[in-house]
């Protein structure tokens, strides 16, 4: 029996640093993702003070991901020393470490223009593909939204009418009926 607790504490200590390696490379990724798109999102910012709030916005994300990067140590050195540690505890250190960094950014003005200027984008090429389709859709002779909303609009204007024209006939009915 204590030649299978070697090969078992072996592979129980192959398998940590196997997992402890992909989560320093999964960090490792993230933070390069996350600078990366924080420095496009810095060079396209022209005010002082907006760049300012984004650069304090992501030196606050920098400091958690070390921070994440110093708890996996410790607790990579508890495994070391024979503690149990369960593996989702480091996913939880990365996880929680994700949204805290992304709540720093996210929290910026230089983030909230960004993003405003992404929905306005977004908004104007759904416009123009709207567009798009409703003129291709009048050239092919179809209905298009717009056509069949006049059209209900000018139902319901039939049917008002039409109504007004029923309770005038009702009381011209009536009248006549008490003569």
């Amino acid at each position: 029996m204590t030649d299978t607790q070697p090969e078992d504490w072996n592979a129980f200590v192959e398998q940590w640093n196997e997992q402890f390696l992909d989560a320093v490379e999964t960090n490792m990724e993230a933070q390069a993702q996350f600078v990366e798109s924080w420095a496009e999102t810095v060079e396209r910012t022209a005010e002082d003070e907006e760049m300012a709030d984004g650069v304090e916005g992501y030196a606050r994300a920098y400091e958690a991901w070390m921070d994440a990067s110093r708890q996996m140590v410790e607790r990579m050195n508890d495994v070391v020393e024979g503690e149990d540690v369960d593996v989702e505890e480091f996913r939880d250190i990365w996880l929680n470490t994700a949204n805290e960094a992304f709540k720093e950014v996210m929290s910026t003005t230089a983030f909230a223009r960004l993003t405003g200027e992404t929905v306005g984008d977004v908004l104007e090429l759904q416009q123009q593909a709207d567009e798009a389709a409703e003129n291709t859709l009048r050239t092919l002779g179809f209905a298009t939204g717009n056509d069949v909303a006049e059209v209900g609009d000018r139902l319901v204007e039939l049917e008002r009418r039409q109504h007004a024209v029923e309770q005038k006939l009702d009381r011209v009915l009536d009248h006549l009926e008490e003569e």
